[in-house]
């Protein structure tokens, strides 16, 4: 999709065939594609259920610290009080955000030099789903956003929604660190010219890959060789740790069209709050880039704002005195269970595991042809026995079921990794427990379970 090419943006209708035959209404109304579930959260109920007949569920699927147990500073809430006081807490607020905290991250970030920003190139929405969401829904319906694979469940979600149509991918190299095929990524955008733009999501969700600073640079330049826009997810952008280093949008983006992809949910960490927001970088660049986030901010206006308190309260939490040490502690903890987790698994043989550097997430490949369906675990309550065996009765992805035997045997709670659009076989799970002998017990119980499940029927 060259820049010369008019149809980024989804302002044309199309219309709707009428279906013969139906029912109940005149033709589906249903998109292709609607029917995707989001298994982080499907898991839950599985996980209910089986807590309602007395098993101990470890939750281990939803990157929330809260939910987790991480204790937010009496600071932190101290800011939120004050914050409440006021009565400009209770309004609304400018479309874009609240102008104050908006002159605030433009000013971060021009501070930094690289890419510099106005308070207008920031759009807030409510929670980084939202902004995803809006992202993908403002294309054209047959411009594409090529995606790494696997892939952060809300990106898919939101270009299969948009596209009605399977999402266009580049490969994270598991038997390489997770590293981006950058060649493979380079040659579909050449074959595939309705693909528009290049999502990186650093560091990575599902698999704690924190890209290098030339590796960001080579993806710039096949964007500005092929015409393309750059979409960042930099949601865990400071969550590294394990000494690696890497390198913001902004400062590698130089005059390609690109948008920054932010939120609080994991740094402060207030998930509840859905406040995340977009930085855009070179609006005023190219014209075709530029009606694209008009039309993403004509959107928003639909909605009025974004929630207010949430914004009021990022100068005033960033900048307190026990900021820094806060989040170094926590990054501190988040790299000591990926050491432990990594640990755990490395010598496993049914498994390849790559050490997490960012982010809290840690991802699990099973080794190719080594999972069949006649494989379980023995689980002592009978009425979970025959709840997991039901559900594993039914055609599913091969480590689908194996979380869910996973799950009834030892309560342990992880998502499997086919649910992150992609065809290798693993399970994702968080590095969030707070206490490290649990954390410890847990992966124990993993390595030992995966030998078992496997063994069971090779």
């Amino acid at each position: 999709m060259l820049w010369n090419n008019t149809y980024i943006c989804n302002s044309s209708a199309h219309p709707i065939p009428k279906v013969r035959g139906s029912e109940t209404m005149r033709f589906d109304i249903c998109k292709i594609g609607s029917g995707k579930t989001y298994e982080i959260r499907n898991i839950i109920a599985i996980a209910q259920k089986l807590e309602a007949q007395g098993l101990t569920v470890h939750y281990e699927n939803i990157g929330d610290p809260v939910a987790k147990g991480e204790k937010i500073p009496l600071w932190m809430k101290d800011i939120i009080n004050e914050i409440i006081a006021s009565d400009v807490a209770f309004a609304y607020c400018h479309t874009k955000g609240v102008a104050s905290t908006r002159e605030y991250l433009a000013q971060k970030n021009n501070q930094r030099g690289g890419c510099q920003i106005t308070p207008e190139d920031i759009i807030f929405f409510n929670g980084l789903g939202d902004a995803i969401a809006r992202s993908y829904s403002a294309l054209q319906i047959d411009a594409r956003v090529i995606l790494p694979e696997p892939t952060y469940t809300t990106h898919f979600l939101s270009e299969i929604h948009h596209a009605s149509f399977p999402p266009l991918t580049y490969k994270m190299l598991h038997q390489s660190n997770w590293h981006p095929d950058i060649a493979e990524m380079e040659n579909k955008v050449k074959s595939y010219q309705n693909i528009v733009g290049i999502l990186v999501i650093n560091p990575d969700n599902p698999t704690g890959f924190v890209y290098q600073k030339n590796t960001l640079e080579q993806i710039v330049e096949i964007a500005k060789a092929n015409d393309l826009f750059l979409m960042f997810d930099e949601t865990y952008i400071n969550i590294i740790y394990n000494d690696k280093k890497t390198a913001l949008l902004s400062d590698v983006v130089g005059d390609v069209p690109a948008l920054s992809l932010k939120s609080i949910s994991k740094d402060f960490p207030w998930p509840g709050a859905r406040c995340g927001w977009m930085e855009v970088y070179n609006y005023n660049k190219n014209e075709i880039f530029k009606r694209y986030i008009d039309f993403i901010y004509h959107q928003k206006m639909s909605e009025v704002c974004s929630t207010t308190l949430p914004q009021i309260s990022i100068p005033k939490i960033i900048e307190h005195p026990e900021y820094k040490n806060y989040i170094k502690q926590r990054v501190g903890q988040y790299e000591k269970l990926s050491n432990i987790a990594y640990n755990a698994l490395k010598n496993n043989r049914y498994v390849t595991v790559n050490r997490s550097n960012g982010a809290f997430y840690f991802t699990v490949v099973f080794e190719e042809m080594i999972l069949n369906n006649r494989q379980n675990l023995p689980i002592i309550n009978t009425e979970i026995a025959a709840f997991i065996g039901s559900l594993c009765s039914a055609p599913m992805e091969l480590d689908k079921r194996f979380v869910y035997y996973l799950l009834g045997a030892t309560g342990i709670c992880v998502v499997p990794l086919t649910s992150f659009s992609t065809s290798l076989q693993g399970f994702r799970m968080t590095l969030l427990e707070k206490d490290v002998s649990t954390f410890e017990k847990n992966m124990e119980t993993i390595n030992t379970k995966i030998n078992e499940y496997v063994e069971s029927a090779l």
